[in-house]
């Protein structure tokens, strides 16, 4: 098994967002993640929460977000999904401190669904320059073929 890396800045637009999660389901499928396996779907649900709170919450116009997708095989197979923004006055809260959505709300279900499905998620200001980066790691069973 190696470790993949896939990295891209995309606009900070709902086209960007449905771009970046398209690339992730092609890159995972690529890597040994199948197409319709409960780790895909979950990785790909992930990214797609992660690039679309970036565009609803992080977005500054002119400015793109990035998103960095790896693969890691040692000590266990790991899925990490990183999205970047440049807004830095909208901060996500931090894991277990997500507030309860409204029941018949539009919004505020993205974070609960990656921490629902992540093994780990947080967030840190992003260097360099200006904004944050929320992250989400998946551990792949070892059944998967992986990368």
């Amino acid at each position: 098994m190696s470790s993949h890396t896939f990295a891209m800045r995309f606009t900070s637009t709902s086209r960007g967002a449905r771009l970046a999660r398209r690339l992730v389901a092609v890159r995972l499928d690529e890597w040994g993640v199948p197409y319709g396996t409960e780790p895909y779907e979950s990785v790909v649900l992930i990214a797609g929460e992660l690039t679309a709170n970036a565009v609803r919450h992080g977005h500054v116009p002119g400015r793109d977000f990035h998103l960095l997708l790896r693969v890691t095989t040692p000590p266990r197979p790991t899925v990490r999904v990183e999205v970047s923004d440049t807004r830095t006055e909208r901060l996500p809260p931090r894991p277990g401190e997500l507030p309860t959505p409204a029941p018949h709300g539009d919004s505020g279900r993205g974070l609960l669904l990656v921490e629902g499905l992540a093994d780990r998620w947080d967030w840190h200001p992003r260097t360099p320059g200006p904004g944050k980066t929320v992250w989400a790691e998946y551990e792949l069973p070892r059944t998967t073929a992986g990368p």
